[in-house]
Protein backbone atom coordinates (compact mmCIF):
# COMPACT_ATOMS: atom_id res chain seq x y z
CA UNK A 1 0.00 0.00 0.00
CA UNK A 2 1.33 3.38 -1.13
CA UNK A 3 1.83 4.79 2.78
CA UNK A 4 -0.68 4.44 5.12
CA UNK A 5 0.55 1.40 6.83
CA UNK A 6 4.13 3.58 6.77
CA UNK A 7 2.35 6.28 8.26
CA UNK A 8 -0.85 4.67 10.42
CA UNK A 9 0.72 3.69 13.63
CA UNK A 10 2.24 7.12 13.97
CA UNK A 11 -0.79 8.77 13.10
CA UNK A 12 -3.02 6.87 15.58
CA UNK A 13 0.06 7.99 18.51
CA UNK A 14 -0.84 11.25 17.26
CA UNK A 15 -4.95 11.03 17.32
CA UNK A 16 -3.86 9.20 21.16
CA UNK A 17 -2.33 12.16 22.48
CA UNK A 18 -4.24 15.00 21.15
CA UNK A 19 -7.46 16.12 21.93
CA UNK A 20 -9.99 16.84 19.35
CA UNK A 21 -10.83 20.75 19.69
CA UNK A 22 -14.08 21.93 20.77
CA UNK A 23 -16.25 22.51 17.24
CA UNK A 24 -16.89 26.03 16.15
CA UNK A 25 -19.41 24.91 13.68
CA UNK A 26 -23.15 25.50 14.29
CA UNK A 27 -24.97 22.36 15.94
CA UNK A 28 -28.15 21.93 13.62
CA UNK A 29 -28.00 21.89 9.87
CA UNK A 30 -31.20 21.82 7.72
CA UNK A 31 -32.29 17.82 7.36
CA UNK A 32 -32.22 15.93 3.86
CA UNK A 33 -34.66 13.34 3.67
CA UNK A 34 -32.44 11.37 1.30
CA UNK A 35 -28.61 12.18 2.42
CA UNK A 36 -25.41 10.55 0.35
CA UNK A 37 -24.03 9.68 3.61
CA UNK A 38 -25.70 8.11 6.26
CA UNK A 39 -24.98 5.23 8.77
CA UNK A 40 -27.35 3.14 8.81
CA UNK A 41 -27.13 0.04 11.11
CA UNK A 42 -28.81 -2.82 12.92
CA UNK A 43 -27.92 -4.49 15.96
CA UNK A 44 -28.83 -8.79 15.68
CA UNK A 45 -28.46 -9.94 18.96
CA UNK A 46 -27.45 -13.73 20.02
CA UNK A 47 -27.39 -13.94 23.82
CA UNK A 48 -30.64 -15.44 24.67
CA UNK A 49 -31.88 -16.53 21.14
CA UNK A 50 -32.27 -20.27 20.65
CA UNK A 51 -33.47 -19.92 16.37
CA UNK A 52 -29.40 -20.58 15.35
CA UNK A 53 -29.55 -23.80 17.68
CA UNK A 54 -32.42 -24.81 16.47
CA UNK A 55 -31.20 -24.97 12.73
CA UNK A 56 -28.91 -26.97 11.04
CA UNK A 57 -25.45 -25.24 8.95
CA UNK A 58 -27.61 -25.47 5.69
CA UNK A 59 -30.58 -23.82 6.81
CA UNK A 60 -28.59 -21.24 8.95
CA UNK A 61 -26.80 -20.32 6.06
CA UNK A 62 -30.66 -20.03 4.44
CA UNK A 63 -31.62 -18.10 7.22
CA UNK A 64 -28.48 -15.14 7.63
CA UNK A 65 -28.35 -15.11 3.50
CA UNK A 66 -32.24 -14.11 4.08
CA UNK A 67 -31.73 -11.74 6.92
CA UNK A 68 -28.70 -10.16 5.03
CA UNK A 69 -30.92 -9.73 1.71
CA UNK A 70 -33.81 -8.40 3.95
CA UNK A 71 -31.70 -5.36 5.32
CA UNK A 72 -30.07 -4.25 1.79
CA UNK A 73 -33.85 -4.01 1.17
CA UNK A 74 -34.83 -1.86 3.89
CA UNK A 75 -31.87 0.56 3.13
CA UNK A 76 -29.37 -1.10 5.99
CA UNK A 77 -25.98 -0.72 5.16
CA UNK A 78 -23.78 -2.20 8.48
CA UNK A 79 -25.17 -5.40 10.32
CA UNK A 80 -23.71 -5.20 13.77
CA UNK A 81 -23.63 -9.08 14.96
CA UNK A 82 -22.86 -10.60 18.41
CA UNK A 83 -20.37 -13.21 17.53
CA UNK A 84 -18.95 -13.21 21.50
CA UNK A 85 -22.07 -13.19 23.71
CA UNK A 86 -20.37 -15.13 26.67
CA UNK A 87 -16.64 -15.61 25.96
CA UNK A 88 -17.71 -17.83 23.56
CA UNK A 89 -18.01 -17.73 19.79
CA UNK A 90 -19.75 -17.94 16.61
CA UNK A 91 -16.65 -18.12 14.50
CA UNK A 92 -13.79 -20.82 14.68
CA UNK A 93 -11.61 -19.86 17.33
CA UNK A 94 -8.63 -21.76 19.36
CA UNK A 95 -8.90 -19.50 22.29
CA UNK A 96 -12.76 -20.00 22.82
CA UNK A 97 -15.57 -22.30 22.62
CA UNK A 98 -18.50 -22.71 19.91
CA UNK A 99 -21.23 -20.65 21.13
CA UNK A 100 -24.26 -22.21 23.31
CA UNK A 101 -26.51 -20.50 21.11
CA UNK A 102 -25.22 -21.43 18.11
CA UNK A 103 -25.49 -25.32 18.67
CA UNK A 104 -27.41 -25.48 22.26
CA UNK A 105 -23.73 -26.11 23.61
CA UNK A 106 -20.88 -24.64 24.50
CA UNK A 107 -18.11 -25.90 22.51
CA UNK A 108 -20.07 -28.43 20.30
CA UNK A 109 -19.34 -27.40 17.11
CA UNK A 110 -21.86 -27.30 13.78
CA UNK A 111 -23.06 -29.93 12.20
CA UNK A 112 -21.20 -28.61 9.07
CA UNK A 113 -17.39 -28.88 10.19
CA UNK A 114 -16.47 -26.47 7.20
CA UNK A 115 -19.60 -23.74 8.10
CA UNK A 116 -18.32 -20.53 9.92
CA UNK A 117 -21.06 -18.37 10.89
CA UNK A 118 -19.02 -14.72 11.00
CA UNK A 119 -16.71 -16.08 7.59
CA UNK A 120 -20.37 -16.54 6.00
CA UNK A 121 -22.39 -13.50 7.09
CA UNK A 122 -19.14 -11.24 6.39
CA UNK A 123 -19.42 -12.79 2.54
CA UNK A 124 -22.94 -11.92 2.24
CA UNK A 125 -22.55 -8.45 3.45
CA UNK A 126 -19.54 -7.77 1.49
CA UNK A 127 -21.50 -8.74 -1.61
CA UNK A 128 -24.18 -6.83 -1.72
CA UNK A 129 -22.28 -3.81 -0.14
CA UNK A 130 -22.70 -3.50 2.94
CA UNK A 131 -20.32 -3.59 6.31
CA UNK A 132 -20.44 -6.50 9.22
CA UNK A 133 -19.20 -5.07 12.48
CA UNK A 134 -18.41 -7.88 15.08
CA UNK A 135 -20.38 -7.44 18.10
CA UNK A 136 -18.06 -8.33 21.29
CA UNK A 137 -19.37 -8.24 24.67
CA UNK A 138 -15.60 -8.22 26.59
CA UNK A 139 -15.81 -9.38 30.52
CA UNK A 140 -19.80 -11.40 30.66
CA UNK A 141 -18.85 -14.75 31.03
CA UNK A 142 -22.06 -16.20 32.22
CA UNK A 143 -25.48 -14.76 31.70
CA UNK A 144 -26.23 -17.46 34.88
CA UNK A 145 -24.48 -18.88 36.88
CA UNK A 146 -25.62 -22.24 36.30
CA UNK A 147 -25.03 -22.42 32.78
CA UNK A 148 -22.00 -24.87 32.01
CA UNK A 149 -18.84 -23.89 30.40
CA UNK A 150 -17.07 -26.09 28.11
CA UNK A 151 -13.69 -27.93 29.03
CA UNK A 152 -12.00 -25.65 27.25
CA UNK A 153 -12.63 -22.48 28.46
CA UNK A 154 -10.48 -20.23 29.93
CA UNK A 155 -12.02 -20.11 33.38
CA UNK A 156 -11.05 -23.38 33.80
CA UNK A 157 -7.79 -22.46 33.14
CA UNK A 158 -7.38 -19.29 35.62
CA UNK A 159 -10.69 -19.78 37.72
CA UNK A 160 -8.90 -16.81 39.90
CA UNK A 161 -8.87 -14.03 37.69
CA UNK A 162 -12.99 -14.03 37.44
CA UNK A 163 -15.36 -12.37 39.70
CA UNK A 164 -19.72 -13.32 40.58
CA UNK A 165 -21.52 -10.71 40.79
CA UNK A 166 -25.79 -11.06 41.54
CA UNK A 167 -26.16 -14.56 39.38
CA UNK A 168 -23.79 -13.77 36.51
CA UNK A 169 -20.10 -14.48 36.12
CA UNK A 170 -17.50 -12.09 34.77
CA UNK A 171 -13.94 -11.46 33.80
CA UNK A 172 -12.29 -9.20 36.77
CA UNK A 173 -11.65 -5.53 34.56
CA UNK A 174 -9.25 -5.05 37.55
CA UNK A 175 -6.61 -8.03 35.89
CA UNK A 176 -4.10 -6.89 33.16
CA UNK A 177 -3.95 -10.10 32.08
CA UNK A 178 -7.96 -10.19 31.59
CA UNK A 179 -7.03 -6.86 29.23
CA UNK A 180 -4.49 -9.29 26.87
CA UNK A 181 -7.02 -11.74 26.97
CA UNK A 182 -9.57 -10.01 25.40
CA UNK A 183 -7.15 -8.28 23.29
CA UNK A 184 -5.73 -11.26 22.20
CA UNK A 185 -9.39 -12.74 20.95
CA UNK A 186 -9.98 -8.97 19.02
CA UNK A 187 -6.32 -9.65 17.19
CA UNK A 188 -7.33 -13.02 16.33
CA UNK A 189 -10.88 -11.97 14.86
CA UNK A 190 -9.21 -9.12 12.77
CA UNK A 191 -6.50 -10.76 11.68
CA UNK A 192 -8.31 -13.77 10.58
CA UNK A 193 -11.24 -12.14 8.96
CA UNK A 194 -12.53 -9.30 6.98
CA UNK A 195 -14.49 -7.47 9.02
CA UNK A 196 -15.18 -3.90 8.93
CA UNK A 197 -15.23 -2.90 12.62
CA UNK A 198 -15.25 -4.22 15.94
CA UNK A 199 -18.06 -3.43 18.24
CA UNK A 200 -18.75 -3.37 21.95
CA UNK A 201 -22.26 -2.15 23.79
CA UNK A 202 -22.82 -0.84 26.96
CA UNK A 203 -21.63 -3.43 29.32
CA UNK A 204 -18.54 -2.82 30.91
CA UNK A 205 -18.69 -2.66 34.80
CA UNK A 206 -22.24 -4.47 35.10
CA UNK A 207 -25.04 -2.39 35.97
CA UNK A 208 -25.17 -2.36 39.24
CA UNK A 209 -27.44 -4.45 41.76
CA UNK A 210 -28.96 -2.41 44.64
CA UNK A 211 -27.21 -2.91 48.17
CA UNK A 212 -24.57 -5.27 46.54
CA UNK A 213 -20.56 -3.84 45.82
CA UNK A 214 -19.27 -5.55 42.53
CA UNK A 215 -16.57 -8.01 43.86
CA UNK A 216 -13.40 -6.61 43.08
CA UNK A 217 -11.65 -6.00 46.35
CA UNK A 218 -8.58 -8.56 45.55
CA UNK A 219 -7.43 -6.76 42.03
CA UNK A 220 -7.95 -3.47 43.79
CA UNK A 221 -5.56 -4.34 46.64
CA UNK A 222 -3.16 -5.65 44.49
CA UNK A 223 -3.00 -2.91 41.63
CA UNK A 224 -4.16 0.31 43.01
CA UNK A 225 -1.84 1.87 45.14
CA UNK A 226 0.44 0.95 42.55
CA UNK A 227 -1.50 2.76 39.56
CA UNK A 228 -1.86 5.70 42.01
CA UNK A 229 -5.27 4.84 43.34
CA UNK A 230 -6.06 6.18 47.12
CA UNK A 231 -8.69 3.63 49.22
CA UNK A 232 -11.11 6.58 48.42
CA UNK A 233 -10.76 6.42 44.42
CA UNK A 234 -12.00 3.21 43.71
CA UNK A 235 -14.57 4.29 41.39
CA UNK A 236 -12.05 6.26 39.32
CA UNK A 237 -9.51 3.07 39.36
CA UNK A 238 -12.51 1.21 37.73
CA UNK A 239 -12.74 3.80 35.13
CA UNK A 240 -8.80 3.75 34.53
CA UNK A 241 -9.23 -0.10 34.18
CA UNK A 242 -11.77 0.23 31.26
CA UNK A 243 -9.95 3.19 29.88
CA UNK A 244 -6.87 0.86 29.71
CA UNK A 245 -8.75 -1.78 27.61
CA UNK A 246 -10.11 0.70 25.50
CA UNK A 247 -6.81 2.04 24.30
CA UNK A 248 -5.11 -1.29 24.28
CA UNK A 249 -8.02 -2.70 21.79
CA UNK A 250 -7.28 0.43 19.68
CA UNK A 251 -3.86 -0.28 19.30
CA UNK A 252 -4.46 -3.67 19.11
CA UNK A 253 -6.74 -3.31 15.65
CA UNK A 254 -4.46 -0.65 14.77
CA UNK A 255 -1.15 -2.54 14.81
CA UNK A 256 -3.43 -5.25 13.01
CA UNK A 257 -5.68 -4.29 10.25
CA UNK A 258 -5.72 -0.12 10.36
CA UNK A 259 -8.25 0.22 8.24
CA UNK A 260 -10.92 -1.70 10.73
CA UNK A 261 -12.88 0.21 12.89
CA UNK A 262 -13.59 0.46 16.48
CA UNK A 263 -17.15 1.38 17.67
CA UNK A 264 -18.79 1.52 21.34
CA UNK A 265 -22.44 1.71 22.08
CA UNK A 266 -23.00 3.26 25.44
CA UNK A 267 -25.98 3.75 27.35
CA UNK A 268 -27.72 6.50 26.42
CA UNK A 269 -26.61 8.96 29.59
CA UNK A 270 -23.19 9.93 29.92
CA UNK A 271 -23.51 11.80 33.47
CA UNK A 272 -26.57 13.72 34.84
CA UNK A 273 -26.92 17.70 35.63
CA UNK A 274 -27.08 16.68 39.33
CA UNK A 275 -23.59 14.70 39.08
CA UNK A 276 -21.91 17.22 36.63
CA UNK A 277 -22.57 20.64 35.35
CA UNK A 278 -21.52 19.61 32.14
CA UNK A 279 -23.92 16.57 32.29
CA UNK A 280 -27.64 16.33 30.63
CA UNK A 281 -30.87 17.82 31.59
CA UNK A 282 -31.51 13.87 32.64
CA UNK A 283 -31.88 11.36 35.78
CA UNK A 284 -30.98 8.22 35.29
CA UNK A 285 -28.03 5.70 35.46
CA UNK A 286 -24.52 6.95 34.39
CA UNK A 287 -22.60 5.44 32.48
CA UNK A 288 -19.44 7.11 33.97
CA UNK A 289 -20.62 7.17 37.19
CA UNK A 290 -22.18 3.44 37.57
CA UNK A 291 -20.91 1.82 34.86
CA UNK A 292 -17.51 3.31 34.71
CA UNK A 293 -17.40 4.00 30.97
CA UNK A 294 -16.28 7.00 30.30
CA UNK A 295 -17.13 7.26 26.49
CA UNK A 296 -16.74 10.99 25.96
CA UNK A 297 -13.27 10.67 27.06
CA UNK A 298 -12.93 7.93 24.80
CA UNK A 299 -14.11 10.40 21.72
CA UNK A 300 -12.50 13.23 22.73
CA UNK A 301 -8.82 11.12 23.04
CA UNK A 302 -9.65 9.50 19.62
CA UNK A 303 -9.60 5.75 20.83
CA UNK A 304 -12.27 4.93 19.44
CA UNK A 305 -13.90 5.58 15.64
CA UNK A 306 -17.46 5.56 16.03
CA UNK A 307 -19.35 6.36 19.36
CA UNK A 308 -23.61 5.00 19.09
CA UNK A 309 -25.34 6.05 21.89
CA UNK A 310 -28.52 4.23 23.15
CA UNK A 311 -31.73 6.70 22.90
CA UNK A 312 -34.10 4.32 23.80
CA UNK A 313 -36.33 6.94 25.46
CA UNK A 314 -39.76 8.50 23.93
CA UNK A 315 -39.84 12.12 22.91
CA UNK A 316 -40.68 13.65 26.35
CA UNK A 317 -39.24 11.44 28.62
CA UNK A 318 -39.87 12.53 32.31
CA UNK A 319 -36.42 11.22 33.42
CA UNK A 320 -34.70 11.09 29.85
CA UNK A 321 -36.39 13.14 26.95
CA UNK A 322 -34.76 11.63 23.33
CA UNK A 323 -34.69 14.57 22.11
CA UNK A 324 -32.84 16.28 25.03
CA UNK A 325 -30.19 13.41 25.16
CA UNK A 326 -29.72 14.04 20.93
CA UNK A 327 -28.97 17.61 21.36
CA UNK A 328 -26.29 16.72 24.34
CA UNK A 329 -24.67 14.02 22.92
CA UNK A 330 -24.29 16.25 19.29
CA UNK A 331 -22.82 18.89 20.99
CA UNK A 332 -20.27 16.46 23.06
CA UNK A 333 -18.82 14.51 20.26
CA UNK A 334 -15.75 16.23 19.45
CA UNK A 335 -16.45 16.25 15.55
CA UNK A 336 -16.14 12.49 15.40
CA UNK A 337 -18.65 9.81 13.87
CA UNK A 338 -21.55 10.22 16.09
CA UNK A 339 -24.77 7.71 15.15
CA UNK A 340 -27.78 7.43 17.26
CA UNK A 341 -29.67 4.27 18.81
CA UNK A 342 -33.14 4.08 18.20
CA UNK A 343 -35.76 1.62 20.16
CA UNK A 344 -37.99 0.59 17.50
CA UNK A 345 -40.73 -0.85 19.18
CA UNK A 346 -41.11 2.39 21.86
CA UNK A 347 -40.74 4.67 18.44
CA UNK A 348 -43.03 2.78 16.49
CA UNK A 349 -45.37 2.36 19.29
CA UNK A 350 -45.56 6.33 19.96
CA UNK A 351 -45.47 7.27 16.70
CA UNK A 352 -42.25 8.88 16.60
CA UNK A 353 -40.21 7.14 14.68
CA UNK A 354 -39.95 9.41 11.80
CA UNK A 355 -40.06 12.26 13.60
CA UNK A 356 -36.80 10.83 15.62
CA UNK A 357 -35.34 10.43 12.48
CA UNK A 358 -35.88 13.96 10.78
CA UNK A 359 -34.33 15.40 14.46
CA UNK A 360 -31.33 13.10 13.94
CA UNK A 361 -30.95 14.08 10.38
CA UNK A 362 -30.89 18.27 11.58
CA UNK A 363 -27.87 17.68 14.37
CA UNK A 364 -24.56 18.80 12.30
CA UNK A 365 -22.58 16.05 14.37
CA UNK A 366 -24.84 13.17 13.45
CA UNK A 367 -23.78 10.59 10.82
CA UNK A 368 -26.32 8.13 10.94
CA UNK A 369 -28.92 5.73 13.32
CA UNK A 370 -28.69 2.32 14.64
CA UNK A 371 -31.88 0.25 15.17
CA UNK A 372 -32.65 -2.05 18.24
CA UNK A 373 -33.93 -4.79 17.34
CA UNK A 374 -32.61 -5.73 13.90
CA UNK A 375 -35.39 -8.70 14.07
CA UNK A 376 -37.54 -6.14 13.88
CA UNK A 377 -36.82 -4.87 10.78
CA UNK A 378 -36.82 -8.44 9.56
CA UNK A 379 -40.25 -9.45 10.99
CA UNK A 380 -41.71 -6.36 9.32
CA UNK A 381 -42.64 -4.96 12.53
CA UNK A 382 -45.98 -2.67 12.41
CA UNK A 383 -44.45 -2.57 8.63
CA UNK A 384 -41.33 -0.74 9.69
CA UNK A 385 -38.96 -2.04 6.53
CA UNK A 386 -42.05 -0.99 4.33
CA UNK A 387 -41.46 2.74 5.78
CA UNK A 388 -37.87 2.30 5.79
CA UNK A 389 -37.55 1.00 1.82
CA UNK A 390 -40.24 3.80 0.87
CA UNK A 391 -39.40 6.86 3.24
CA UNK A 392 -36.83 7.17 5.73
CA UNK A 393 -34.10 4.75 3.48
CA UNK A 394 -35.86 5.43 0.21
CA UNK A 395 -32.58 6.23 -1.72
CA UNK A 396 -29.30 4.34 -1.02
CA UNK A 397 -26.64 5.44 1.23
CA UNK A 398 -23.41 5.49 1.27
CA UNK A 399 -21.19 4.95 5.05
CA UNK A 400 -20.17 8.45 5.94
CA UNK A 401 -16.23 8.37 5.00
CA UNK A 402 -13.50 8.04 8.17
CA UNK A 403 -11.26 10.39 6.94
CA UNK A 404 -9.72 10.63 10.80
CA UNK A 405 -7.77 7.68 10.07
CA UNK A 406 -7.25 8.55 6.23
CA UNK A 407 -8.21 11.28 4.00
CA UNK A 408 -7.52 10.86 0.84
CA UNK A 409 -8.88 9.22 -2.54
CA UNK A 410 -8.67 5.72 -4.66
CA UNK A 411 -8.23 6.01 -8.32
CA UNK A 412 -10.70 6.31 -10.66
CA UNK A 413 -11.94 3.23 -11.99
CA UNK A 414 -11.04 2.62 -16.03
CA UNK A 415 -12.03 1.78 -19.56
CA UNK A 416 -15.92 1.63 -18.49
CA UNK A 417 -18.36 0.34 -20.66
CA UNK A 418 -20.90 -1.47 -22.07
CA UNK A 419 -21.03 -4.78 -22.94
CA UNK A 420 -23.77 -7.11 -24.83
CA UNK A 421 -24.02 -10.69 -24.99
CA UNK A 422 -26.48 -13.18 -26.76
CA UNK A 423 -28.27 -12.74 -23.11
CA UNK A 424 -27.29 -9.88 -21.17
CA UNK A 425 -25.91 -6.30 -21.29
CA UNK A 426 -24.20 -5.34 -18.92
CA UNK A 427 -21.45 -2.23 -17.51
CA UNK A 428 -17.68 -3.46 -17.03
CA UNK A 429 -14.82 -1.54 -15.89
CA UNK A 430 -11.19 -2.64 -14.77
CA UNK A 431 -9.67 -1.80 -11.47
CA UNK A 432 -6.53 -3.71 -9.47
CA UNK A 433 -8.22 -4.54 -6.59
CA UNK A 434 -5.71 -5.05 -3.25
CA UNK A 435 -8.06 -6.34 -0.83
CA UNK A 436 -5.02 -5.91 1.59
CA UNK A 437 -4.26 -1.90 0.55
CA UNK A 438 -6.97 -0.33 2.57
CA UNK A 439 -6.00 2.44 -0.23
CA UNK A 440 -7.47 1.04 -3.05
CA UNK A 441 -11.12 0.50 -4.30
CA UNK A 442 -12.62 -2.09 -2.36
CA UNK A 443 -16.22 -1.44 -3.23
CA UNK A 444 -17.71 0.57 -6.21
CA UNK A 445 -20.77 2.94 -6.57
CA UNK A 446 -22.98 2.80 -10.02
CA UNK A 447 -24.98 6.31 -10.63
CA UNK A 448 -27.83 6.27 -13.31
CA UNK A 449 -29.07 9.93 -15.12
CA UNK A 450 -31.76 10.31 -17.46
CA UNK A 451 -31.36 12.18 -20.49
CA UNK A 452 -30.98 15.51 -19.73
CA UNK A 453 -30.48 15.17 -15.69
CA UNK A 454 -27.44 17.07 -14.59
CA UNK A 455 -24.93 14.21 -13.66
CA UNK A 456 -24.51 15.20 -9.79
CA UNK A 457 -23.04 11.95 -8.16
CA UNK A 458 -24.11 13.88 -4.62
CA UNK A 459 -27.44 12.70 -5.04
CA UNK A 460 -28.29 9.78 -3.23
CA UNK A 461 -31.26 9.21 -5.54
CA UNK A 462 -29.19 8.48 -8.43
CA UNK A 463 -27.38 5.59 -6.40
CA UNK A 464 -28.64 2.03 -8.10
CA UNK A 465 -26.00 -0.39 -6.80
CA UNK A 466 -22.98 -0.77 -4.10
CA UNK A 467 -20.75 -3.27 -5.14
CA UNK A 468 -17.79 -5.31 -4.70
CA UNK A 469 -18.05 -6.55 -8.02
CA UNK A 470 -16.68 -4.62 -11.50
CA UNK A 471 -19.26 -5.51 -13.19
CA UNK A 472 -23.38 -4.19 -13.14
CA UNK A 473 -26.05 -6.17 -15.19
CA UNK A 474 -28.25 -3.56 -17.28
CA UNK A 475 -31.66 -3.32 -17.16
CA UNK A 476 -33.69 -3.63 -20.51
CA UNK A 477 -36.32 -0.60 -21.20
CA UNK A 478 -37.00 -1.42 -24.79
CA UNK A 479 -34.05 -0.06 -26.30
CA UNK A 480 -35.08 3.44 -26.79
CA UNK A 481 -34.19 5.13 -23.39
CA UNK A 482 -30.78 7.10 -22.55
CA UNK A 483 -28.53 7.12 -19.72
CA UNK A 484 -25.33 8.06 -18.59
CA UNK A 485 -24.18 5.56 -16.27
CA UNK A 486 -21.24 6.89 -13.40
CA UNK A 487 -18.92 4.25 -11.76
CA UNK A 488 -17.18 5.62 -8.70
CA UNK A 489 -14.43 3.63 -6.54
CA UNK A 490 -14.56 3.28 -2.39
CA UNK A 491 -11.49 2.99 -0.62
CA UNK A 492 -11.90 1.20 3.00
CA UNK A 493 -12.10 3.95 4.40
CA UNK A 494 -15.38 4.83 2.61
CA UNK A 495 -13.46 7.81 0.86
CA UNK A 496 -14.58 8.25 -3.15
CA UNK A 497 -12.98 8.39 -6.15
CA UNK A 498 -13.48 10.74 -9.09
CA UNK A 499 -16.15 9.35 -11.51
CA UNK A 500 -15.98 7.74 -14.73
CA UNK A 501 -18.65 7.80 -17.16
CA UNK A 502 -20.96 6.37 -19.80
CA UNK A 503 -23.81 6.87 -21.93
CA UNK A 504 -26.16 3.82 -22.43
CA UNK A 505 -29.26 3.12 -24.35
CA UNK A 506 -31.36 0.49 -22.52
Amino acid sequence: MIHFIRFSFLLLIVVLITACGTTKQSLTRTPDAAPKREFRGAWVQTVGQSRYSQMNSAAMKHYISDMVRKFDEAGVNAVIFQIRPEADAFYRSELEPWSRFLTGEQGKAPDDPAFDPLAFIIEECHKRGMELHAWLNPYRVKTNINNTLAKGHIYWKHPERFVQYGTQLFFDPGLPENRGFICEVVRDIVTRYDVDAIHMDDYFYPYPIAGTSFPDDNSFSMYAASQGFSPSQRGDWRRNNVNLLIQQIKLTIAGTKPWVRFGISPFGIYRNKRSDPNGSDTNGLQNYDDLYADIKLWVEKGWIDYNLPQLYWEIGHSAADYTTLLHWWNANNFEQHLYIGQDLKRSIDKNELNVKIRQSREMSFVHGNCYWYGYQILDNFAGVADAMRTDLHRSRTLIPAYTHLYKGRPAAVKKLTDVYTEDMHFLTWEYKKELSNPESAQRFVVYRFRRGEKVDINRAENIVKITPDNFFVLPYEGGESRYTYVVTALDAFHNESKPAKTKVKL
